[in-house]
């Protein structure tokens, strides 16, 4: 098990991204940066306001990957049932679309940390799950 890493840690690469809506709704979402390793339809852990949650990568109309919500577990997340604890969180700090925030790789493709430009943010460990173990999982 790995520490607990901060955000200006040389091995966290951080994104700055645009808050923005889904087309003419009030519904935000985060464009992700596309060099990223995570595709459309992706499952993964996201940390923002201190809470993990986990998130299902939707795409834009021109297929970029976005983040539109982020919830207490991963079905929650594929049905968008329960508390959007990412559109909370936005809505909690007052964020407008257009507000710069900074999306924190903490493992590529897996992990990821969601934060205000210039707040600095300790997160803790998120373990990838060994890939036989989430294979059998997501059969069941």
């Amino acid at each position: 098990m790995t520490d607990a890493i901060p955000s200006d840690h040389p091995a966290v690469d951080s994104y700055r991204v645009e808050l923005s809506t889904v087309g003419s709704t009030s519904r935000p979402q985060i464009v992700l940066p596309g060099d990223l390793e995570c595709d459309v339809d992706d499952f993964v852990r996201v940390v923002v306001g201190g809470a993990r949650a986990h998130a299902q990568v939707d795409s834009t109309l021109a297929g970029r990957p976005v983040l539109r919500g982020a919830y207490a577990n991963k079905r929650l997340a594929r049905t968008t049932d329960g508390e959007n604890v990412l559109a909370e969180w936005l809505d909690d700090e007052g964020f407008q679309p257009g507000t710069t925030l900074v999306v924190d790789v903490l493992t590529d493709g897996y992990a990821y940390g969601i934060r205000e430009p210039g707040t600095r943010v300790v997160y803790e460990p998120i373990e990838k799950p060994d890939s036989s173990l989430s294979e059998i999982a997501d059969s069941l």
